[in-house]
């Protein structure tokens, strides 16, 4: 209770505490002064008599325990000890920012590492962590769309719901990415920030959904929103294994990949298109979008304090007050 009392406190003069050393001198000098009166000589006749204790005996050492207690606490509340709360003012124009994730089994690819998925949600959790001040949301897409956390600027949140992302998600397969799109744009309509923006995440092979991609194009331009599509992945050919008649086999797979879509959907919104071919062109990427996307925010930082001395002076006190009352009332000595 102590110790979590300390956590939470500040010393305006901590310098003061340094006094607290002398505590230590003290009993060593009461010890000794003590162990100098009480020195005696054994008598044989009256070695036999046994050692009556009285009220006054019990509590000879009390009063100076009480000392000690109250040397501590008034030392503690003259370092001034205070409670801090720390908070911070956020002031300036954010930016709504929608992260569009393509979940459908192509992103499962091995030619990033561990897969294209998995690639794209640690970089992109490095990038929501570098924008302070900003609304994020994330909406996914396979056939299907949906909004997995709405715009806020609890980041935490967002980084949790992006970890649990997973290919698969929306159980349905395939590739709708104006549904991806229209549902993010649908997202930031009503938002009044300056900038809105959607980073479009995917490897641009559209297999159709209820919203076609020009629709949802015209849709972002309609509402000013801005298109940062990344197509991640490429044409070429990786080796699969596959199973066969005769076991198996590894042969050669072209990977798909529609560059003139998400080119098409950047440049019509005032957007850029970029394409990553591996982790780190990923994550080079994210670092240009948090370049071209300036968010003016200003924080600041302030402390409020709430003294915490009081309560140790009182003690301090009225640990003086017992220590007197004893010495004069059932300690007294008499001449």
């Amino acid at each position: 209770m102590i110790f979590d009392w300390f956590q939470n406190i500040e010393f305006k003069y901590p310098w003061l505490l340094s006094l607290l050393l002398l505590v230590p001198v003290i009993v060593y000098e009461y010890l000794r002064r003590q162990k100098r009166i009480q020195s005696s000589m054994l008598v044989t006749t009256t070695h036999f008599i046994g050692t009556s204790r009285s009220i006054k005996t019990t509590l000879l050492h009390f009063p100076f325990v009480l000392r000690i207690l109250a040397i501590i606490c008034l030392v503690i509340a003259m370092a001034f000890p205070r409670k801090v709360f720390t908070g911070q003012q956020t002031e300036g124009e954010g930016i709504d920012i929608v992260m569009c994730f393509d979940i459908s089994g192509s992103m499962t690819e091995q030619d990033f590492k561990p897969n294209r998925l998995e690639a794209a949600k640690a970089v992109a959790s490095q990038f929501v962590q570098q924008r302070p001040g900003d609304r994020v949301g994330i909406v996914i897409f396979s056939s299907l769309s949906f909004t997995l956390c709405p715009l806020t600027t609890d980041h935490n949140t967002v980084l949790t719901q992006m970890q649990n992302i997973e290919s698969g998600y929306l159980q349905e397969e395939g590739t709708a990415i104006g549904s991806g799109l229209a549902t993010s744009v649908d997202r930031l309509r009503a938002s009044t920030a300056k900038s809105k923006v959607i980073i479009l995440l995917t490897d641009g092979v559209d297999v159709g959904g209820s919203v076609p991609p020009d629709l949802a194009k015209q849709m972002a331009r309609q509402y000013g929103v801005k298109v940062y599509t990344i197509g991640i992945g490429s044409e070429k050919e990786i080796d699969e294994v596959v199973n066969s008649p005769l076991g198996h086999i590894t042969q050669k797979r072209k990977l798909e990949y529609n560059e003139n879509l998400l080119q098409d959907l950047a440049q019509t919104t005032g957007g850029q298109y970029f394409q990553a071919t591996d982790n780190e062109a990923l994550k080079k990427i994210y670092d240009s979008i948090n370049l071209l996307e300036k968010t003016k925010i200003k924080v600041t930082e302030y402390h409020r304090y709430t003294n915490a001395f009081l309560p140790l002076l009182i003690a301090g006190i009225a640990f003086l007050l017992l220590e007197l009352s004893l010495r004069y009332t059932v300690l007294r000595k008499f001449p």
